[in-house]
């Protein structure tokens, strides 16, 4: 399955899983439990979310290398500042945050499902790679900041 290594953009993936949890709320709607927190809980999350994967590619802009994850091949340097300090994909965290506060917004349980399922793609068919190349490209200077910050939190 290496042919979807690297070949879908992971706000795509997001969008999808998203989707997938609208379904998945839509076809069981007596598991869902619409609170009134729901709300607020929901607008934190999605903005944590996305302003976490902003701040990644910030980070990114700054240390003046390219944030496409299509492209990780194309990195001229290994980012270690901002949110990289705690996550090696804090941009791949913020989309998975934000969608969780869909999940939330939704008010089922099994919308949770859309969660697991974009960290389980993301890991597999973008981070994996990513690293891959990057650990060939940087060599031991990639393997100590990969041993030294968590790949998730």
């Amino acid at each position: 399955m290496t042919n979807l290594e690297l070949k879908i953009p992971p706000p795509v993936i997001a969008l999808s899983c998203a989707a997938f949890a609208w379904l998945l709320a839509w076809f069981m709607p007596e598991l869902t439990y619409l609170s009134r927190a729901r709300v607020p809980i929901a607008a934190i999350l999605v903005v944590a979310g996305v302003s976490l994967a902003l701040s990644g590619v910030l980070a990114f802009r700054k240390a003046k290398t390219t944030p496409s994850p299509l492209t990780p091949e194309r990195a001229t340097s290994v980012v270690r500042s901002g949110p990289y300090r705690f996550s090696r994909n804090p941009m791949y965290l913020g989309l998975a945050v934000a969608l969780l506060g869909i999940c939330a917004y939704l008010g089922n349980p099994m919308t949770l499902l859309a969660v697991v399922a974009l960290v389980m793609y993301l890991t597999r068919f973008q981070i994996i790679p990513e690293e891959r190349i990057l650990l060939q490209k940087f060599g031991e200077t990639y393997s100590e900041y990969a041993k030294s910050v968590r790949r998730w939190l």
